[in-house]
C-alpha cells in the first residue's frame, strides 16, 4: 500500500488484489452488511484478470437500527428493507462520497474512470448503484448483486447531469431471496431504466438462489 492512500480513509485499510500485469483497469467492490472486504477479495482473486486491480474496502462499524442498534460493519444505517422504509439519507450520501474519493484516487494513479467498474452485494450493491449514478465521472459499469437503489425517489433528478446515462448495469438477484425479495430487484431494474439508457440495464434472476452469490 502506498502512503498516499491515507488521505482516502476507506482506502487505507481496503483489501487490494493487485494485477499480475500493469494495471489498466480497476474494480471497486463493496461488501454487504456485517461483512468485510476480505471475503470478496478472496472470491475476486479466483476470477481475476491480470491487468485489473480489485479494491475491496471495509465499511465503518456503526449501530444499525434494523439489527436492534447492534454495532457492525455497515455503509449506512438501515431502518428497513422495503421500498417505502425510511432511509439514512445523510449516511448514504456520506458513504457515496467516500467511494467517490477512492475512484478519484485511482484516477490520479492513472486509471481512467471509463476503466473503473463499481460493484457490490446487498447493501454494498445498493451503495454502488447510488454512487455510480451520482458520480461526476463516466464509469465503465456497475455490478449490482441482490440489492436495491437507495433514495430511489430522488431519481432520475439526482443522477449527475446524465454523465453516466449510458453506463452498463448488470443486476443479479436470487429468486428465493428472503431478505431483499426479487420483486424489489425487479422494481429497481425498472427504476434504473428511467435513469440510464434502458437497453443498458440487464436484470438476471436465478431460480432457487437465496440472499447469496
Amino acid at each position: 500500500m502506498c502512503g498516499n492512500n491515507m488521505s482516502v480513509p476507506l482506502l487505507a485499510d481496503a483489501v487490494t488484489v493487485s494485477g499480475a500485469e500493469r494495471e489498466t483497469a480497476a474494480v471497486i467492490f463493496l461488501h454487504g452488511l456485517g461483512d468485510t472486504g476480505h471475503s470478496w477479495a478472496e472470491a475476486l482473486s479466483s476470477i481475476r484478470l491480470p491487468y485489473v486491480k480489485y479494491i475491496c474496502p471495509h465499511a465503518p462499524r456503526i449501530p444499525v437500527t434494523l439489527n436492534m442498534k447492534m454495532v457492525m460493519p455497515s455503509w449506512f444505517d438501515l431502518m428497513g428493507l422495503t421500498p417505502d422504509a425510511p432511509e439514512d439519507e445523510a449516511g448514504i450520501k456520506k458513504a457515496a462520497e467516500s467511494i467517490k474519493a477512492i475512484i478519484e484516487h485511482e484516477m490520479k494513479n492513472g486509471i481512467p474512470p471509463n476503466r473503473i467498474i463499481l460493484g457490490g452485494f446487498s447493501q454494498g450493491g445498493a451503495l454502488s448503484l447510488y454512487t455510480a449514478l451520482t458520480c461526476q465521472h463516466q464509469l465503465a459499469g456497475i455490478v449490482a448483486l441482490s440489492c436495491w437503489l437507495p433514495l430511489h425517489k430522488a431519481f432520475p433528478q439526482a443522477a449527475s447531469n446524465g454523465v453516466n446515462k449510458d453506463i452498463a448495469i448488470l443486476q443479479c438477484h436470487g429468486e428465493m431471496d428472503p431478505m431483499i425479495p426479487v420483486r424489489f430487484g425487479a422494481l429497481t431494474a425498472e427504476k434504473l431504466k428511467s435513469v440510464v439508457t434502458p437497453a443498458k440495464v440487464q436484470f438476471k434472476t436465478y431460480p432457487g438462489v437465496m440472499h447469496n452469490s
